[in-house]
């Protein structure tokens, strides 16, 4: 058996000491007591801003001749939005298509091809509400066919959503320090935290509308963030 020096006897205590305190430390965290919440807060806020989904459906005998027809009706309803206010910026293509019609096959048969369609559909932002009603009823008047969706937003949404953070995190805070309490226990230092969901929920409307007098109400959009908070006990 070897027998090592003596001046090396020190030097391996503290390798040994070095590598045992990472497993001490990580069972100490483990061994930690603490308690984990998740809660939500939300805020109410009145939608300023709507997004409209519409377009122009078109058909003929030809691909070149519905294509030419749905340009010739497009261009009337982009230029009536935006002499309506509506901002370049603000009309957006999101789809555009072609394609064939056929005719109804006799048995046995093959499908023929008698025509085409286009369809060419914009998502137009209308940041006046007050003028909304005007805007469908434009869209429609000018020729727009397809109406696809419309929701109202909350352009400042970001900036209130932290209201609704806030409000999250104290309602976390206010039960971690129920239950530690009814577990003989105090809330400590925090350990983590974790944003979950934080987004407002847009306000669908009505796909049917008419071409005027178009009835419309806004109500209140809900904005909501929850929170995921981990405390120490103590």
């Amino acid at each position: 058996m070897r027998i090592l020096p003596d001046y090396f006897r020190p030097a391996l205590a503290s390798l040994a000491v070095l590598a045992a305190a990472p497993a001490a430390r990580a069972d100490d965290i483990s061994e930690q007591r603490s308690i984990t919440i998740t809660a939500s807060g939300q805020v109410a806020a009145e939608p300023d801003m709507a997004r409209i989904t519409s377009g122009v459906t078109t058909e003929a005998e030809t691909a070149k001749g519905a294509l030419e027809r749905n340009s010739d009706v497009m261009k009337k309803v982009i230029a009536g939005l935006k002499e309506n206010g509506i901002a370049a910026k603000d009309i957006q293509t999101t789809s555009f298509r072609v394609n064939p019609r056929y005719t109804r096959p006799r048995e046995g048969e093959p499908p023929i091809i008698n025509g085409y369609s286009v369809t060419n559909e914009v998502e137009v932002v209308a940041r006046n509400l007050d003028k909304l009603g005007e805007v469908l009823d434009q869209l429609v008047t000018l020729g727009a066919n397809q109406m696809a969706g419309l929701s109202f937003e909350v352009s400042a949404a970001e900036t209130l959503l932290d209201e609704a953070r806030k409000e999250a995190v104290a309602n976390a805070l206010r039960r971690a320090k129920l239950y530690a309490a009814a577990a003989g226990a105090e809330v400590g230092e925090v350990l983590l935290i974790q944003e979950g969901g934080a987004q407002p929920r847009p306000i669908p409307v009505a796909r049917a509308l008419k071409a005027e007098g178009v009835p419309l109400e806004r109500g209140t959009e809900t904005l909501q963030a929850s929170v995921t908070i981990t405390w120490a006990l103590k």
